[in-house]
Order: C-alpha cells, then structure tokens, then sequence
C-alpha cells in the first residue's frame, strides 16, 4: 500500500468530499456551462467549493476536473487549455487545503464510449495521460477516477493515471440490474474488483448513480472481493425532478446513517456524490467520529 494511504488510514475511515457541480452552481455557473473552465475564469469561486468541504472536516477533498480530459473539454471548445484547467484545479484544491486536508485529483468519463468505436485506446489513454500528468504537476496527491460505467475505460485511464506514481482510486457506476448492482455494462462489483486490483489499482470503489440506501450489498460485495480499500461516495438519494429542476430528498441525518452501515461493511474511504453539501459531510463527519 502507498504511504499515504497507510498514513490516512491508520486514524480510521477516511472522510472524504462531496459534490461539487451543485455547489458551483449555487455560486453562478450556468446551467450547460463547463464548470472545470472555472478554474481559470473564477478560481475564487472554485476555492470556495474546496474550503467548505475543509471546513465540514473533509480529509481528502477533490479537484474540479471530474469533467477536465480534452475529449469531455471538447464540446465546450476547452480541449486545449485541459493541461493549464487540470494544474489549475489541482492548485486550487491545494490553496484552500492549506495542508489541512490531502488533494486528490477528479478525472471523469470522456463521454464517449470504447465498444461503439466512438474512441479508441490511443485516442484516450493520452487524453487521460494529458490530464493525470497535469494534476500531479499541480499538487494533487492522489489521482481518483471516478463515476466509470465501462470497465474498459477504467482500465485505460487507470494505466495512465499509474504513470504519475501517485496513489490511484478506480470507482465505477452500478446503477443498473434487478438489484442496481451492476454497471451500465452489465459488469458486477466482483468483476471490477478482480480486473482493477490485476490492473494495479490501490483502492477499487463505487459512487454516484444511486442513493446510498442502495451501497450497502454493493460495498459488501467488493469486500468479498478483494482485501484493497474501498472507496465509496453515493448521491444523496434519488433525483426527482421538480420546477425543471433536479431535487434530491435525501436529507444529511439519514445519509450519515446509512453511510455508517456502509462503513460497518467494509468502506474506509465514505464521502458524497450528487446531491450531497458540506451539510451532508458535516453530519458524516460527526456521525463517524461517534
């Protein structure tokens, strides 16, 4: 295990962030815009994202970059300024952890998926080396790709991302089969463990796509899996849509709850996906250190 996991991880489960899309909204970012550019046109925006999730006792806070390879940058006509959105992100969440809290650097989805042809592996493993290389060059400490429906995908932005030297988190989607335990793909928690702990990964886990009522057999079925640490950020319960615009009912109190039970089946890493605030993480926080 690299040593800063083993470092984070000897005080037990680790508290990591929550979402950050929602959050820059509130401060402004207009639907449809590409969040990740705001970290050259509003860094004081950004770093405001990443203090309040300090603040809430976040001990590993991401970068905004989840959306920041220049295949996703694309369609916002960003693809080349990704290495200078990438470093810059990555310098923001370093500022505001004012060595605090650990950065770990978001890379996302390209948005276009391998098995239909609409990318090939060259095409994006040097997308995701463009973009693990940049955040290392910023400061991050740790790389998490996060949010990945195909295990394909994953396996290639991991091989990237393992060229920095720093410590590597893989967490995929499940969110789809009778029991929503399953990725898009039709790939189950014990498939990916084995494929991503082959692949060299340091901490395998699942995020996003469904409320965290939901976690608890996925998370227990990676620890069946596999012995690395487990990563796990699930949404604030499931979107609803009102007045045109996505609510989640979930509140923190039983987020947390349920978020301890993840964390009694095996999780030493527990944060937020969308949905979630610096509430939700101050009530995680709290309800852990208890």
């Amino acid at each position: 295990m690299k040593p800063l996991l083993e470092q984070l991880l000897r005080a037990g489960p680790v508290i990591t962030d929550g979402a950050w899309g929602t959050q820059i909204q509130n401060l402004g970012l207009e639907p449809g815009s590409c969040p990740d550019g705001w970290n050259l046109e509003n860094p004081e925006a950004i770093e405001r994202v990443a203090r309040s999730y300090l603040d809430a006792g976040s001990r590993i806070i991401l970068t905004n970059t989840f959306g920041a390879s220049r295949v996703m940058l694309e369609r916002h006509g960003l693809s080349q300024k990704a290495a200078a959105i990438n470093r810059a992100g990555a310098e923001i969440s370093r500022k505001a952890a004012a060595g605090k809290a650990h950065v770990f650097g978001s890379m996302g989805p390209s948005g276009k998926m391998l098995f239909t042809g609409e990318i090939n592996e060259d095409g994006l493993i040097d997308a995701f080396r463009e973009q693990a290389q940049s955040l290392a060059e910023g400061g991050a400490q740790g790389i998490v790709i996060e949010t990945m429906s195909e295990l394909s995908e994953a396996v290639i932005a991991l091989r990237a991302a393992r060229e920095t030297g720093l410590p590597v988190i893989v967490s995929m989607v499940y969110d789809s089969g009778k029991e929503y335990d399953r990725t898009m793909m039709g790939t189950t928690p014990a498939q990916a463990a084995i494929k991503l702990e082959q692949e060299g990964a340091d901490v395998i886990g699942a995020n996003c796509g469904m409320g965290a009522e939901f976690f608890l057999p996925v998370c227990t079925a990676l620890r069946a899996t596999t012995k690395l640490p487990l990563w796990i950020k699930p949404n604030a319960g499931l979107p609803e849509m009102e007045g045109g615009k996505v609510v989640y009912h979930t509140n923190a109190a039983t987020f947390a709850m349920h978020a301890e039970r993840i964390v009694s089946a095996g999780a030493q890493f527990i944060g937020g996906c969308c949905g979630t605030s610096p509430d939700f993480i101050r009530e995680l926080a709290r309800s852990i250190k208890q």
